[in-house]
């Protein structure tokens, strides 16, 4: 008997991260292991991930249940030698597959490409639209781009994608972003990422104080998010995700329910049982053991077994699964208008969800 694809509210198998570091330009905020100088490497670093990843095939990896293509720009290199790396990850026939893109570098014949070799959900790095707080951001593309990329998305064929967007850029007034938020939701995405803006050290946002965003600003924005995405039929199932029914992301609801995965590529992080390890971050580096025959590996971090269930009750916390009720128990009073009971469990409200991290506290 065939058995289909799983509830998208289920806890997912096993997944697959591969990290692209390339990128045309640098967003000012941006502290991920991602350089812009380095796309004479892209055919060897391509070529060592298929090698890393068909040595951890030989090793016994499991069947993925999601693969995820983040970075970085993974639209920027070569469809065809993105998707040959893809090809060498063992996978359900029902397997979630995403690629992130940039929408300066969409087009139909990479979009195909894609989607031909099993790629089924495409996330598009939007961020703003509006012109000067894309500036802010130090991002190249205009809105323009974004409707044309969505265009594009849903010509070839795809019926799951995602739209991501930051609040809290300078010079963005409430506003700015409502203006966002509602010309994304014309684009009527089945799933939307909203972030705050955060300030990394070593970034040129780090370096400029006049850009840090403002708490009480990002809470505004958070309120008028969750309100027109709510309004608009995209769900909040994780703090900064909404989605329509049936298209929550599986790769992230695998990290969010502590599932294991493996990272291939520089800076990849990879989880099981409570072991996290993670590649080296340059991409020099990583070529060279690699071809050495060598792990990869960077360094490691292990959870015991209380660690690991308070992680968990904290990854939870943050989606609309919430946590147990006696997690909680004894803090009622304090956590009054913060937390709502859902049969069995609590979970945030929307209010609660801005004060994430100090619910998480007084979890037991």
């Amino acid at each position: 008997m065939s058995l289909g694809p799983p509830s998208r509210r289920a806890i997912f198998g096993f997944g697959v991260y591969v990290h692209v570091p390339f990128c045309a330009r640098r967003c000012d905020y941006c502290s991920f292991a991602t350089w812009t100088d380095r796309g004479h490497l892209m055919g060897a670093y391509l070529a060592a991930l298929r090698v890393e990843v068909d040595r951890a095939v030989q090793a016994g990896m499991p069947v993925a249940t999601s693969v995820f293509f983040g970075g970085g720009t993974p639209s920027l290199v070569p469809a065809d030698d993105l998707m040959a790396v893809l090809d060498g990850v063992p996978r359900a026939p029902w397997a979630e597959v995403t690629v992130e893109c940039n929408p300066d570098t969409v087009s139909l014949d990479l979009l195909r490409c894609y989607r031909d070799h099993g790629v089924s959900r495409i996330s598009l790095g939007v961020q703003s639209m509006v012109p000067h707080v894309l500036a802010s951001l130090g991002r190249t593309h205009d809105p323009a781009n974004v409707r044309r990329a969505v265009q594009m998305v849903e010509a070839v064929g795809f019926s799951s994608w995602n739209l991501d967007l930051i609040y809290g850029g300078a010079g963005e007034s409430l506003a700015d972003w409502e203006r966002t938020v509602v010309e994304a939701l014309a684009l009527e995405p089945p799933h939307v990422s909203a972030y705050a803006l955060t300030v990394e050290a070593g970034t040129p946002l780090a370096a400029d104080p006049a850009r840090h965003p403002d708490d009480d600003d990002q809470a505004d924005k958070y309120i008028v998010a969750d309100a027109l995405l709510s309004d608009g039929g995209l769900r909040s199932y994780e703090i900064s995700n909404w989605a329509r029914p049936d298209h929550e992301c599986h790769h992230n609801l695998l990290y969010w329910d502590q599932g294991d995965y493996l990272g291939f590529g520089c800076a990849a992080h990879s989880h099981q049982s409570g072991r996290r390890w993670w590649n080296v971050r340059t991409p020099e580096r990583y070529l060279a053991l690699v071809t050495a025959g060598r792990s990869a590996e960077g360094g490691y971090e292990e959870l015991d077994a209380e660690a690991q269930r308070v992680e968990g009750l904290q990854l939870s916390l943050r989606t609309g699964r919430g946590v147990p009720a006696e997690a909680l128990a004894g803090e009622e009073r304090d956590l009054d208008g913060l937390v709502a009971v859902a049969g069995d469990r609590l979970v945030l409200t929307r209010e609660g969800r801005l004060l994430a991290n100090e619910v998480a506290t007084r979890l037991r």
